[in-house]
């Protein structure tokens, strides 16, 4: 049976300034909740177990969803391994516990598709989790996000907590980070051909050989699959979400050159790593409870190019390393 939540429980978001963060802040307002929490960095280090315990003896939260962390592409997790697996860790393991301690009435934790096995049988079903090595260019997040759906899990074995984890495949959407040293690859993508277009040039390029598969989730949509689970869902084993649909990242760059600069010619550096082959997840559990994505991704694209658009007509406004954490 679906469980209701108040207009006016208290619920926080933690990471609320980060990609998936502003999307439920966007959700939440949208369904008229009322009574929503944050706390940006300067007012909570979610890094402080201290300071987390009091943040939530202070304000006292009913449901949280669990969002925040330190997040970025294959540049970043190559090149600044001990933040991305401190951070996360830490932030998963204050506030899992702050929620326990303070009687929380349900916590959902999101973590990423990057927890499987770089082999895993594709679709890839959440029974796949830890069967396999990972794949070494995000290792350190995967460990952290890992560690997190266990966290959740032995809170409610041994508490008795209604702790949930769901697992997104890849997300973009207004808010994301377009800098190019630690965006993923569809924002990474957007802002190439963006600034290719500014400068005239012939070609952009791209990484690695284009054949890996990947699927992608529009932020909004997850943000609304957040709230179902949250409604629908109180089981310990994780849920994965997505679309279930992929397509290679050559297609990709293709779609974005469309909407972005379509005159611009693809330069394929093969040199650079291409990270797991395939990518996409099984979301059979999911639509069994009656929720499906509605975005199509060409209309995602091309609203999310849009958004971007808005923000470079406002100086300063486009965000660069992403630390959705705060």
């Amino acid at each position: 049976m679906p469980s209701e939540i108040a207009l006016d429980a208290r619920i926080y978001v933690a990471g609320h300034g980060g990609l998936v963060g502003s999307a439920l802040l966007r959700r939440l307002q949208h369904e008229g909740f009322t009574n929503i929490l944050t706390a940006t960095r300067a007012q909570l280090d979610l890094r402080d177990q201290a300071e987390v315990l009091h943040w939530f003896k202070s304000n006292r939260p009913e449901y949280v969803l669990l969002v925040a962390g330190t997040v970025g592409g294959i540049v970043a997790n190559s090149t600044r391994p001990a933040e991305f697996i401190y951070d996360n860790m830490m932030i998963h393991a204050t506030v899992v516990h702050a929620a326990h301690e303070y009687g929380v009435r349900k916590l959902l934790y999101l973590g990423s598709s990057c927890i499987y096995p770089r082999a895993a049988e594709q679709p890839i079903k959440e029974g796949q989790l830890l069967t396999g090595l990972l794949e070494p260019t995000n290792e350190w997040y995967a460990i952290a996000k890992i560690a997190g759906i266990k966290l959740c899990q032995a809170y409610r074995q041994q508490y008795g907590c209604d702790f949930i984890s769901a697992m997104p495949t890849n997300l973009y959407g207004p808010n994301d980070n377009f800098d190019l040293t630690s965006s993923h690859v569809l924002p990474a993508l957007m802002r190439k051909f963006h600034d290719a277009k500014l400068s005239g040039s012939s070609h952009v390029e791209i990484w690695g050989t284009g054949k890996p598969m990947r699927e992608f989730l529009h932020v909004d949509d997850l943000a609304d699959a957040c709230l179902f689970l949250l409604r629908n869902y109180s089981e310990d084993e994780h849920i994965n979400v997505g679309t279930g649909l992929d397509l290679s990242i050559r297609d990709l760059a293709d779609m974005v050159r469309e909407v972005v600069y379509p005159e611009v010619k693809l330069q394929f550096d093969v040199s650079k790593p291409d990270g797991s082959p395939r990518k996409v997840l099984d979301v059979t559990r999911l639509r069994e409870l009656g929720w499906s994505a509605s975005t199509e991704l060409a209309t995602g694209i091309r609203a999310t190019y849009e958004w971007f658009l808005e923000q470079e007509r406002s100086p300063g406004a486009l965000r660069g390393i992403s630390m959705s954490a705060h």
